[in-house]
């Protein structure tokens, strides 16, 4: 069994793609109370938490919110999840659920795909500052 916080809400994303941390950078900018904390997909413990989840790792290119002993959500619905959990004005994106899933599924996907060639790639993962290493689990 997973030790993981019953009390946050955990964001799997791909460690290596500047896209990603500009993301997992603006939700820890907004998150002010103190709901998120982040696990790179291809750390242990994000391996750990795909395999509990029933998730395979070498099928996933998406950002996963994961709230332990409730769901997982991934794609454009972590994405809508995160924005309303942030609360606020960004609660206002879950406007986007009008839209039906497949189709905001699709464009997500489109964005995964050219994710690196348009916004680089990371040789390793990113490396919190000591600051913030407490919103990072490992």
């Amino acid at each position: 069994m997973l030790n993981l916080p019953k009390n946050k809400k955990i964001i799997l994303f791909d460690g290596v793609c500047n896209l990603c941390e500009s993301a997992v950078q603006f939700v820890i900018q907004h998150d002010k109370k103190d709901v998120f904390r982040f696990v790179a997909l291809q750390s242990e413990l994000g391996k750990q938490i795909l395999k509990h989840i029933g998730i395979n790792p070498l099928k996933i290119d998406s950002i996963i919110l994961y709230q332990p002993g409730i769901a997982y959500y991934y794609k454009s619905s972590a994405a809508l999840e995160i924005s309303k959990s942030l609360g606020g004005f960004f609660h206002f994106g879950t406007i986007f659920k009008i839209i039906p899933t497949g189709i905001r599924n699709h464009l997500y996907d489109y964005i995964a795909k050219n994710r690196y060639k348009w916004y680089g790639k990371k040789e390793q993962c990113m490396i919190p500052t000591e600051a913030l290493k407490m919103r990072f689990l490992e």
